[in-house]
């Protein structure tokens, strides 16, 4: 049973949100130790003390809402830099004057520029920049004037976390064109297997419908026409594109198709997928007739089970297109290398061939046999599907695909 390709988006944020948590905790501890150092110095320490008391507990306790952006609200934002800006604006209460003209640190010190940047990650340049000039007021009133190194600082704050936040809101809105662009992909992917099952069921049947309801003639030749008519309007529908839909598991060979009967019964066999490898040459096997035929290694063949599938599939395509188009009585070879790192499946008939342009034409046309069933399939197996034809020299396809090839469901094959 087929499956839907899932997007994960991965969270930008998230690193810068523990970056954070830990430089909230470890200015804290520096911050403490500035004031421990210097402690003597202070006219009114036990404000510092205090002050230091309140801001251990608020840190220690807002661990959790910095710990991602759904826990940083605005109100928290604005209570945390408020414990900053009190902290800085009690500095010249609890510190001496020359300290403070000497360019001492304030009581929260660097503790400051992780409020800040709390503003940056949350909101961007613009919450950034204010939160930085509101901590430089602070500090130009703390020193009384615009000393060098008081400015040196602001201006140092002011331009990390706005640029800090400019670069989380190009992370941001890369974040969501990539994960824009890989939802695009997987409904691509899924309709384009969608299509492919279409092509190789019911396109098939109201092809087959339509010619022999021309042939018949009478009401027949009237259920042909409306056959036809449907027919084009699915291929409309599926070349232009076709919204993401579970997709109906159907056996990719159907007895209907293919040189013998039984291929569609091998290919039904082989639906299910195993532990281990499956010999391409029992699925190719039943394709072998009268006019098909087939020549392989006298060893097995190993793929995996998914990848023995798409392979048999594209080569059931492939003669198909003999039948369609070079005729009933066409002849066609099958031939399967196994190289060392790829296996190699070539289907050759000798047909008039393809004339040129017509490929481009007929997929134009919303004929995807060739672009989806086989070259689509091998694209998706990571392998390739070369077409090679000379009017009136027949026509040459050739399937490779790696010995490891990738689950055509999007996932490695191991």
């Amino acid at each position: 049973m087929a499956r839907r390709e899932s997007v994960r988006r991965m969270s930008v944020e998230q690193p810068l949100w523990q970056a954070l948590t830990a430089y909230r905790v470890l200015t804290m501890v520096y911050a403490i130790g500035l004031f421990a150092t210097a402690y003597q110095e202070f006219t009114r320490p036990w404000l510092a003390v205090a002050y230091y008391a309140v801001l251990s507990v608020w840190t220690l306790a807002t661990l959790p809402k910095v710990a991602g952006a759904a826990g940083c609200t605005k109100r928290f934002l604005a209570a945390d830099l408020a414990i900053a800006l009190t902290g800085i604006l009690l500095t010249p209460l609890a510190d001496t004057h020359e300290r403070i003209t000497a360019g001492g640190p304030t009581l929260p010190s660097i503790w400051t520029a992780g409020s800040v940047l709390a503003f940056a990650i949350k909101g961007g340049w613009r919450w950034a920049a204010v939160a930085s000039t509101l901590v430089a007021a602070a500090n130009l009133i703390e020193r009384g004037a615009p000393a060098r190194d008081t400015v040196h600082n602001v201006i140092l704050v002011w331009v990390a976390s706005i640029a800090i936040g400019y670069v989380v809101e190009v992370a941001r809105a890369s974040e969501r064109t990539l994960a824009r662009a890989l939802e695009i992909e997987a409904a691509t992917r899924e309709r384009e297997r969608l299509a492919r099952d279409i092509h190789d069921s019911v396109l098939q049947v109201l092809a087959m419908v339509q010619r022999r309801g021309a042939v018949l003639g009478g009401e027949a030749a009237e259920l042909g026409r409306l056959a036809g008519e449907q027919e084009v309007a699915l291929r409309t529908l599926v070349s232009k594109g076709v919204a993401p839909a579970p997709r109906v598991p159907a056996s990719p060979l159907p007895a209907a198709r293919g040189s013998e009967g039984a291929a569609g019964g091998a290919a039904a066999e082989a639906g299910e997928d195993g532990d281990g490898p499956v010999d391409l040459r029992a699925l190719l096997a039943p394709y072998a007739g009268s006019r098909v035929s087939l020549a392989e290694p006298g060893a097995p063949v190993l793929l995996a089970p998914a990848a023995a599938r798409e392979v048999a599939a594209a080569v059931g395509a492939a003669l198909d297109n003999v039948r369609a188009h070079a005729g009933e009585q066409a002849r066609a070879w099958l031939l399967v290398e196994d190289e060392p790192d790829e296996v190699i499946v070539t289907v050759r008939d000798d047909g008039p061939g393809i004339p040129e342009g017509r490929l481009a034409q007929a997929e134009g046309e919303g004929r995807l046999g060739v672009a989806l069933s086989i070259r689509g399939r091998l694209r998706d197996l990571g392998g390739s599907a070369e077409l090679i034809s000379v009017p009136g020299q027949g026509t040459e396809v050739e399937l490779k695909v790696p010995k490891h090839a990738k689950d055509p469901r999007g996932k490695a094959e191991r």
